[in-house]
């Protein structure tokens, strides 16, 4: 009796103390966003105050030297360019995944998963080196200048696919077998399964590479900055040059004093919000299937 006790003691103890291991984790996390954003919100303030958050999106153009803030143009790109990536990369991601696991022999679908670590390993200035020596002077000779939103996309679609086809590829590899044998007792055929029984049941994995490849999308700077031309305008077709919020950091932040620093900071504000936006959006639209 008394070596039981002792035994149940034991696991409570081990129980609990990895539960406040688990809070004191979550607690860093938390604190360390919470940090960054006041960061943020410090290094921006004399920009804000100085300049005012309306002529952020109102002003003519963005020239920091003669007191021109205009974020809109970059805030266009960095939108463009994400839209359409994810829009190419996510049904690419998923039918491959599909593929993978339910058409492709099992001496391909190995090679093919390795493949796509693989990619998902490879620095971003390897992509963005290859889209400047490949991507871009194809583009050229379609339509010039070559350094384009349309290299942007396609270089961002590379990147973030394998993004979504690992989530993909581990959320079908989640679905319950009963699932798939209840639709082959009652008939169905391969894709009526993959859409009516396999989609519904990996739906939320399915969601969550979405959100990851949005993330990663927006956050992108080395390989859409060598691409994507880095002129300050709003494209008006996929052929002319853009300049990203990401890409406008990295490029101005090695020299800019006072006020045009500050400004930078702005910009990571904007690129803050657009990921809790994301964030939010996604909390709301799961709550909206689950109870909806």
């Amino acid at each position: 009796m008394t070596s039981l006790s002792s035994n149940t003691l034991s696991r409570w103890s081990t129980d609990e103390l990895l539960c406040w291991s688990l809070r004191g984790i979550a607690t860093i996390a938390g604190a360390i966003v919470i940090l960054i954003v006041v960061f943020l919100i410090v290094e921006a303030l004399s920009a804000l105050q100085h300049v005012g958050l309306l002529r952020f999106f109102t002003d003519p153009s963005w020239h920091p030297a003669e007191g021109l803030y205009n974020l809109t143009p970059m805030l266009w790109g960095t939108l463009f360019a994400m839209t359409g990536s994810v829009l190419i990369a996510t049904p690419l991601g998923i039918l491959s995944a599909v593929f993978c696991h339910y058409y492709a022999p099992l001496i391909l679908a190995r090679p093919y998963r390795r493949l796509i670590e693989l990619l998902a390993g490879i620095p971003s200035v390897v992509y963005g080196f290859w889209g400047l020596v490949v991507m871009v002077p194809l583009i050229a000779e379609i339509q010039p200048p070559g350094p384009s939103l349309l290299a942007g996309i396609l270089i961002l679609t590379i990147m973030i696919l394998p993004t979504i086809a690992l989530m993909a590829d581990a959320s079908l590899a989640n679905v319950p077998q009963q699932y798939l044998r209840g639709a082959a007792a009652l008939g169905l055929p391969r894709w009526a399964t993959i859409r009516g029984v396999v989609f519904p049941a990996a739906k939320s994995g399915l969601f969550t590479g979405v959100i990851l490849e949005t993330g990663r999308a927006i956050g992108e700077t080395m390989a859409i900055l060598m691409v994507s031309g880095n002129v300050v305008q709003t494209p008006s077709s996929v052929f002319a040059p853009i300049r990203t919020l990401t890409a406008n950091i990295a490029l101005e932040m090695a020299y800019a004093l006072g006020d045009h620093r500050a400004a930078l900071f702005v910009s990571g504000l904007v690129l803050m919000a657009m990921i809790v936006a994301l964030v939010v959006s996604a909390g709301w639209i799961s709550r909206e299937r689950m109870y909806g």
